[in-house]
């Protein structure tokens, strides 16, 4: 027995967000997805049960939107992508490969402009 799409229409996940649902079927039979969470609702007798204990949670949890473990997840690779530039940069100070390292003063010659034992 199917729902019908007046009521599918008002239907809300159970959750703070009161996200619409979709209907599923599957060889479980027939169930309610939060358009959000992705938590599953089962249809018993073609009513819908939408109790959280009687609910399977989204892979974040009931309530909890599954697109933020997305953006989580792609966040902490650009964060180590970040980090491992970071790291590589630092970790060498030779010039790169095809150029010449920067001319350095010879260690007690005077910058520029400057007399030898000057001190500014």
């Amino acid at each position: 027995m199917s729902i019908s799409a007046d009521l599918l229409s008002i239907l809300a996940c159970p959750s703070a967000d009161h996200a619409p649902l979709r209907l599923e079927t599957s060889a479980a039979g027939e169930h309610l997805v939060c358009t959000s969470c992705l938590s599953r609702f089962p249809i018993s007798d073609g009513i819908p049960v939408l109790l959280a204990d009687e609910a399977v949670p989204g892979p974040r949890g009931l309530g909890v939107p599954a697109d933020e473990a997305s953006a989580d997840e792609a966040s902490a690779d650009e964060a180590s992508a970040d980090e491992a530039s970071a790291t590589e940069a630092s970790a060498t100070d030779e010039a790169p490969v095809g150029e010449a390292p920067a001319a350095q003063p010879p260690a007690g010659s005077a910058a520029p402009g400057q007399q030898p034992g000057d001190s500014g």
